[in-house]
């Protein structure tokens, strides 16, 4: 949701008191002859409501999702790793998240759907009386959208560091010529 301010003159057309509801915006005339910002909302519209791009709906509630979803934490960064040509290495992407105080069996890496997924859950330990607790037990989950074709080759835990590598094999290809059918 988008709120938009917009000059006088066009806001002085829709001084009337009315309310449009919609996706939790309020939309109401000037109160006491002022306008404010959040008098006036407009929805969002997304590149993928072009009639030239169809059966792109999943990609779009993946993009809203993933917009939605991360808060931060963990951080993370992603770097590009050159390949060998000699030794027939390619070149791979690795994502490092900063998971300290998580151990192997608290975490879990999968891939859903052309998504990578990085789950971490701690369990908290109730032997330890705390006088200052400063690093919290906390759950995450982080996504990150894969392209068709890129595949994790490995994933290693070291010094607080979680390293994702992901490889994209060199795409096949491909034409197809279409018949085109006339009836008789």
């Amino acid at each position: 949701m988008i709120c938009l301010f917009a000059r006088r003159k066009r806001l002085a057309l829709a001084a009337h008191s009315y309310h449009i509801r919609g996706r939790g915006c309020r939309l109401a005339g000037p109160q006491n002859g002022r306008l404010r910002a959040k008098d006036y909302c407009m929805t969002r519209i997304t590149p993928f409501t072009s009639p030239l791009l169809l059966g792109f709906d999943a990609m779009e509630k993946t993009l809203e999702r993933i917009a939605k979803g991360n808060d931060g934490y963990p951080p993370y960064n992603i770097e590009r790793i050159h390949g060998d040509d000699s030794a027939g290495e390619p070149e791979r992407l690795r994502i490092t998240l900063a998971v300290a105080g998580f151990s192997e069996e608290d975490l879990d890496v999968t891939i859903e759907e052309n998504q990578l997924i990085i789950r971490g859950r701690q369990t908290e330990t109730s032997e330890r009386d705390y006088l200052h607790r400063g690093i919290a037990a906390r759950q995450f989950q982080r996504m990150f959208v894969l392209a068709d074709g890129m595949q994790v080759s490995k994933a290693e835990l070291r010094n607080g560091l979680l390293a994702v590598d992901l490889i994209r094999p060199e795409p096949i290809r491909m034409v197809k010529k279409i018949n085109i059918l006339v009836p008789e």
